[in-house]
């Protein structure tokens, strides 16, 4: 079930690229960033709270508060770049490059989580980064 899931998110981010090409044109890609961030943070809590889990927020621990700022901050900041590489170039460019990302993602969970990387996962990654350096070169 888990890639259907994965699909979807492969699908909507797609249309991230594409309606945010357009949105960006005309204006700083900050500010841009700034309305897509608050788009998603009213979209996301009114799920949250349709779906009665804010409750759930009193429990949780320092080391999640923690790891979930941080991913947060990496969002943020990965999406002003996003923003402003979509701004002065091509999305057909920057939407494959910044997918660099999963070869990079695999790398780092097998140095931080552990995770153990077969031929398929390390030949997926392989072949994402030539195809990177293609469209980059």
């Amino acid at each position: 079930m888990w890639w259907i899931y994965a699909l979807l998110s492969a699908f909507f981010a797609s249309l991230t690229a594409i309606f945010a090409k357009v949105g960006v044109k005309n204006i700083d890609s900050d500010l841009a960033t700034a309305i897509r961030t608050t788009v998603i943070f009213i979209l996301v809590w009114g799920i949250a709270l349709f779906k009665g889990t804010v409750p759930a927020i009193q429990n949780l621990q320092k080391q999640t508060w923690l790891f979930l700022l941080l991913s947060g901050c990496a969002t943020g900041l990965s999406w002003l770049f996003y923003f402003k590489a979509l701004q002065i170039g091509k999305v057909s460019q920057v939407a494959p490059v910044d997918k660099l990302s999963v070869a990079l993602t695999i790398t780092l969970s097998v140095i931080f989580l552990g995770e153990v990387i077969t031929w398929k996962i390390a030949t997926g990654a392989l072949l994402i980064i030539a195809g990177t350096l293609v469209l980059i070169f």
